[in-house]
């Protein structure tokens, strides 16, 4: 049996993908470009992909009988197709949850502190030619007391209230469905949160209905000293709107780990922010702690043994 991952690269370094070379002979593409997709895979049984797409024209003629994508979303693969051609797809959920949700904490306090700053000035020689022992050009916040907004309390949004309260924030929601009520905190609607929030975070799926679900309108609800992170899906925020509000002031800073294109364009809306302490950004990294890739990829092992022994285990096919 011959398998393959597409873009094992994707996972980044210390993972041994060779655990799947017991179920036969297996191939590591570092990462595979649209036109080599279908040649790569004609002869294998099984195929891993975490963002290289496969289509039913990449499929069709090929022996593929599973693909495991290494990520919870599956819009890289054409489960109609699959699903007619009697092709398993399973995925992998909830591996992340505490590697995102730590970074988003990490990202907020950064900019609470404003961290990027200060690490830069005290390694800078500026510092040594500072009057006193302490420098304090921006000022910072504590976490106490402030009111933490969530918009999305699935697993992820319900870590990042924990670890918000146990900082001794207060902490609200806004579910995007209408169908989450957790009596735990207080349910908001977006206007509410957006106004009473002095840190909203994003932890909800795209969709129609919340493409560019904070846009300038709503980003001018804001207080002046409001933080947003943003560690879902780029396109949550509309990111020429966020660029304009912060060159307009009317929010205190934003972090964002995800982007509408991935990577940006050089022309990017926030590579135009006037003030860069204003802005924090992470390349798409908030789920891949070490300890969440070691078990995805446990996960997508369970995934093929459960395959190949006939069972049904994180099936969307």
């Amino acid at each position: 049996m011959k398998l393959c991952f597409l873009d094992g690269d994707s996972l980044g370094t210390g993972l041994d993908l060779n655990i799947f070379s017991k179920y036969g002979t297996f191939t590591n593409y570092e990462t595979s470009k649209p036109e080599q997709v279908a040649e790569r895979i004609k002869d294998c049984t099984i195929v891993l992909t975490n963002k290289v797409v496969l289509t039913k024209e990449d499929l069709s003629g090929s022996k593929v009988e599973l693909i495991a994508i290494s990520a919870t979303g599956a819009n890289v693969v054409d489960l109609d197709y699959c699903s007619s051609n009697n092709i398993a797809v399973c995925n992998v959920a909830g591996y992340s949850t505490h590697s995102v949700a730590q970074h988003t904490i990490a990202m907020v306090l950064s900019l609470l502190e404003n961290l990027s700053y200060y690490d830069k000035y005290t390694k800078s020689k500026e510092y040594l030619n500072n009057l006193w022992a302490t420098h304090l050009k921006y000022p910072y916040y504590e976490m106490e007391g402030k009111n933490w907004g969530i918009i999305g309390l699935g697993n992820i949004g319900q870590e990042v209230a924990k670890i918000a309260q146990a900082f001794g924030a207060k902490v609200s929601y806004y579910s995007t469905t209408g169908k989450n009520h957790n009596p735990q905190y207080n349910r908001l609607s977006l206007e509410e949160l957006l106004n009473v929030s002095d840190i909203i975070s994003l932890h909800a799926p795209l969709s129609p209905e919340t493409h560019h679900l904070l846009g300038y309108e709503q980003l001018c609800l804001l207080k002046s000293q409001a933080l947003v992170c943003n560690v879902s899906r780029g396109a949550l925020v509309d990111e020429e709107a966020m660029a304009r509000a912060l060159n307009e002031n009317r929010l205190r800073g934003f972090a964002t780990d995800v982007y509408s294109v991935e990577p940006p364009a050089p022309d990017f809306p926030l590579y135009s922010v006037k003030h860069p302490e204003k802005l924090l950004m992470t390349p798409h990294m908030a789920f891949c702690s070490t300890e969440a890739r070691t078990t995805l990829l446990k996960e997508m092992d369970e995934n093929i043994q459960a395959f190949l022994q006939g069972k049904s285990r994180n099936r969307l096919v």
